[in-house]
């Protein structure tokens, strides 16, 4: 142990004198992503996590791991530049069960405290300038301690032993001296990882060098020039199979997609991973260049339950389409951009949730309205809550599949319907290449801002009611004909109180003999009344076939009294449409009034037809083409007692 940080000191002295030269990244993801954790973190996490007066500018990650033994051996340095005045003191989150053997400064040991509330506090000798470059290294040791989802795990695969990292959302500090929070990217990263010689370590950026030490270790050196936030930092140590694919970009030019895997399943990688291909070439498409192609894409494969966006290498459990491409996703959102809130935790999930869904409509379009349909049911499987995240110390709260993940992705689905494909993707392009965002931070405001300097649309009122609001609206739709004019009545109720009305455009589809058209309705408060020429007869009319909206409980209801004039006609009970009919009537009854049976008899009192119901939902139809022209009396059996109506069959 000893030997280790002298060796470490050895080396780091070397490296100091070149840095100071060259100084002058669900229904089922988000549910496996979320069950880690279902209890409320403790302590609390601060909302920063140290005195945000420096920026760090590089960290330097020396790591001696066996992956049989849950413990950490690490010198880290940290070059950084006083930003609010000068500083004499350098505060850093680490875990309180982790040793600090020495910090050094200048050549020369420093003093420290390290507290309970996992806080190192570096007293230096001399106060550092502002805007000076200065760095400090810390050497510590210990086992670290598993917190939320992870952060530094020792487990197994096929009887081989496996240590892996995850530290979203506040697990960094519990293995590695960091500035744990969400306000300072570090421009540049080298990791240097040694372990034993029949493992490989996987890691962030590009694999440098792989040096055969003396002892027969191996160190693994790892370099990334983008900015990253702590928590996208992430390593892996095991008996890994390593293979590298390609993806080609117009021009010619490509990256790789590097792949550390289980060895008994690479060949169900190899089988399974060149998806991801065209998955990147789709959302280079849609949106803008792969951010990180000067480094590499890639996957470590790891012994949780659903996958971790680290930045430029996702890790993953297994090989399915839906979790390479959600985690995928997170290179644009989350790691380009990088929440600047836990409570914007949908600008991480709520995107990947949606990319990966628009890889279903690109893809595998028979899935489409099935993914949309699932995903609505979720959201509305209870009455309330909102995509903003509103206990940011839960982590259950936080990774809530279908708030976090499925209503926000859902909202982006609305934003798309509202302001159209092209200005919708325009706006996502203008977000992702905003100078003061990319490689950045950002809030739910700083989208919103460029998706309303992109439409020209004000979304206060959308974001107020999908973002902050709770629930969703169900629609009762009442309908009627008169000629070529559709009349249409929108009514709406909320399931939940934080949201008085839904104002949405509102797509109706009408159609009968063998014509049918969609109309959009902009909806903007209950009660609304709308007209609309139609020039063939409805038949029947369908509530936002295409499903852009989020709604439930929704009912539609044929009223012959609906016009302009009465606006508010009382409910039929029971009434037939069309009538006149050609080879098809519906009944329509109200939601209280069930049809048991009926008869269709002739004027001279012939039962010509008959039959029995199960319990249906509105409207009810019956097939007349069979019956020879002239009027019937259709007798009607329901559950509050029998009705006779009159009907014209025409041909």
């Amino acid at each position: 142990m000893k030997f280790f940080f002298a060796a470490l000191l050895g080396i780091l002295s070397l490296q100091l004198q070149a840095q100071d030269a060259a100084t002058g990244q669900i229904n089922t993801i988000a549910e496996s992503e979320a069950k880690a954790s279902l209890k409320r973190l403790h302590p609390l996490p601060r909302t920063q996590s140290v005195p945000d007066n420096y920026d760090l500018k590089y960290n330097r990650l020396q790591f001696m791991i066996d992956p049989a033994i849950n413990y950490i051996h690490g010198a880290v340095t940290s070059f950084l530049i006083p930003t609010a005045g000068s500083i004499s003191e350098v505060d850093f989150d680490l875990a309180s069960n982790l040793t600090v053997d020495s910090v050094i400064y200048h050549g020369t040991k420093v003093s420290f405290s390290h507290s309970s509330e996992n806080s190192l506090k570096i007293t230096l000798p001399s106060a550092i300038p502002q805007s000076m470059l200065d760095s400090v290294t810390i050497f510590y040791e210990g086992a670290p301690q598993q917190t939320g989802m992870g952060s530094f795990v020792k487990s197994d695969h096929n009887g081989a032993p496996i240590i892996w990292t995850l530290s979203e959302p506040y697990g960094a500090k519990d293995w590695w001296p960091c500035k744990d929070g969400l306000s300072d990217k570090v421009d540049s990263i080298d990791i240097y990882i040694t372990t034993p010689n029949a493992d490989r370590a996987a890691a962030n950026g590009v694999l440098i060098s792989e040096v055969l030490n003396a002892d027969n270790s191996k160190t693994y050196h790892w370099q990334t020039h983008y900015p990253i936030a702590t928590y996208l930092v992430g390593l892996a140590v095991t008996n890994y199979a390593y293979y590298t694919d390609y993806v080609m970009l117009p021009g010619g030019d490509s990256f790789p997609i590097v792949n550390y895997v289980y060895p008994e399943d690479l060949a169900d990688a190899q089988a399974h991973l060149p998806d991801i291909e065209r998955v990147i070439m789709l959302y280079d498409s849609l949106l803008i260049d792969y951010p990180f192609k000067a480094e590499k894409y890639g996957h470590a494969q790891f012994g949780w339950s659903g996958g971790m966006e680290h930045q430029t290498m996702s890790f993953i459990r297994g090989f399915s389409h839906a979790l390479i491409a959600h985690e995928c996703a997170h290179q644009w959102f989350g790691d380009r951009i990088t929440l600047g809130s836990w409570e914007d935790i949908w600008l991480n999930e709520g995107f990947a949730t949606y990319m990966e869904a628009l890889t279903e409509e690109a893809f595998f379009p028979d899935n489409w309205h099935a993914w949309k349909a699932s995903t609505i049911s979720n959201i509305t499987s209870k009455p309330d809550g909102s995509v903003r995240c509103d206990d940011v110390t839960d982590i259950h709260r936080i990774f809530d599949g279908r708030l976090s993940y499925n209503k926000g992705a859902f909202l982006l689905h609305m934003l798309r319907w509202q302001l159209g494909d092209s200005l919708f993707f325009l706006g996502l392009r203008n977000y992702l290449n905003d100078p003061l965002l990319a490689y950045n931070y950002a809030k739910t405001p700083d989208l919103q801002y460029h998706l309303e300097q992109t439409s020209g649309q004000d979304l206060t009122q959308f974001f107020h009611q999908w973002y902050y609001g709770q629930g969703y609206p169900g629609y009762h739709v009442t309908w009627n004909q008169q000629g070529a004019k559709f009349f249409l009545k929108l009514d709406q109720q909320q399931s939940d109180a934080s949201v008085s009305f839904f104002a949405m455009p509102v797509p109706v589809e009408v159609s009968g003999g063998g014509h049918d058209t969609i109309l959009v309705f902009n909806h903007t408060a209950t009660g609304q009344l709308f007209t609309a020429s139609v020039n063939f007869t409805i038949d029947k009319v369908a509530f936002d076939p295409q499903l852009w909206l989020l709604s439930a409980n929704n009912i539609i209801s044929f009223n012959p009294s609906l016009t302009p004039d009465n606006p508010n006609p009382l409910p039929s009970q029971l009434y037939i449409y069309p009538n006149p009919a050609f080879s098809t009537i519906k009944i329509y009854t109200t939601s209280i009034v069930k049809i048991k049976s009926l008869e269709i008899v002739d004027m001279l009192g012939n039962i010509v037809s008959s039959q029995s119901f199960k319990p249906s939902s509105l409207p009810y139809d019956i097939n007349i083409s069979n019956l020879a022209p002239g009027v019937y009396a259709l007798n009607i059996t329901t559950d509050l007692g029998t009705v006779s109506k009159k009907i014209v069959h025409i041909k």
